[in-house]
């Protein structure tokens, strides 16, 4: 038997890492969901220095379920990413996965990415998308899969770009297991400068190193959409160090022409929204000489731009209207 196949069909082979800040309303409900999976070693909960009740509610789990749920509060707020790097310096399963504190597992999720994780290093299965309030809803799949697929660096980052008029494939969304072992032996954390992407940045970075990340058609993994989300709420700085970790991942040696000219393309992508704020910023000051500035960095920034103006004064004529 290789060691691949004998670490799959361990009981308990997987720890279920939580970084959570201000979820007191919603952790049970995660923790819950991952530890009725017995392929669960451990669920490691992070707590980001919340303000609300989200320690407390854990705490009273513990004393439910004993030494499968640990708490580790951080000394400050760091972001997910450094959260969710000292679930991994505590974590000692062959698998480990992501949940955030607002979503869930539906049942038998980790069984069947165990079921299809031999020879990856990346499994994972689409997102469940429903919307706040309405969880008994059926929801959407994110990707809509009907087949199991393999994703390498060069469509891993062209399905992150947005390009007008064509369906986005947020595979930076996905919650996969990751082996440990490939983590250890790439020396692959979590990027702490990073409060928006931080799981693009990873696996990218994991694919490439060689990584094989298999996406499976199943949608087990709940993800709650609600307004007030992190990812949703982030600013021009979040987005420029999202923007700039391109530039690290384009340092590189390894990378083909055409991984480098898609990286290139995120690169931009990520730029043009923080242009965008920028001329947001210098029409709030007055400044027509800051508003022009970033229309002249690239042809496709200018596009962007031109598409939001378009945007919104077709919106300001609505409401003038009366007609939202």
């Amino acid at each position: 038997m290789t060691a691949e196949r004998s670490e799959r069909i361990l009981p308990a082979s997987v720890d279920v890492i939580i970084a959570v800040w201000n979820n007191a309303g919603t952790i049970a409900r995660a923790v819950r969901s991952a530890l009725a999976a017995p392929e669960v070693n451990r669920v490691i909960v992070v707590d980001d220095r919340s303000t609300d009740d989200t320690a407390a509610v854990v705490t009273a789990l513990i004393d439910e379920f004993g030494t499968r749920l640990h708490l580790k509060r951080m000394e400050r707020n760091g972001g997910p990413a450094a959260a969710r790097n000292r679930a991994l310096a505590l974590s000692d399963a062959p698998w480990v996965t992501i949940l955030d504190g607002d979503d869930y597992f539906a049942p038998d999720r980790l069984r069947g990415l165990l079921s299809a994780s031999d020879g990856a290093d990346l499994v994972a299965d689409d997102l469940l998308q429903v919307r706040e309030g309405a969880e008994t809803a059926n929801g959407s799949p994110l990707l809509g899969l009907d087949q199991t697929v393999a994703l390498d660096l060069a469509t891993f980052v062209a399905g992150n770009i947005s390009q007008a008029g064509r369906l986005r494939k947020e595979y930076g969304f996905l919650k996969p297991m990751l082996r440990r072992a490939f983590l250890v032996q790439h020396g692959l954390r979590y990027d702490e400068e990073l409060r928006l992407g931080e799981d693009f940045a990873l696996y990218a970075r994991a694919l490439a190193a060689g990584a094989v990340f298999r996406v499976i058609p199943s949608a087990t993994y709940v993800s709650v959409v609600r307004a007030g989300s992190l990812s949703g709420n982030h600013t021009k700085r979040d987005l420029e160090r999202l923007r700039d970790s391109d530039k690290s991942l384009l340092r590189l040696t390894t990378l083909t022409a055409d991984e480098r000219r898609l990286i290139r393309q995120h690169y931009e992508s990520i730029d043009a929204r923080v242009q965008w704020l920028n001329v947001i910023d210098a029409v709030k000051a007055r400044d027509v000489g800051a508003f022009l500035a970033p229309f002249l960095i690239r042809w496709s920034t200018c596009s962007f731009l031109v598409s939001r103006l378009l945007e919104q004064a077709v919106l300001r004529s609505r409401r003038l209207l009366g007609m939202v």
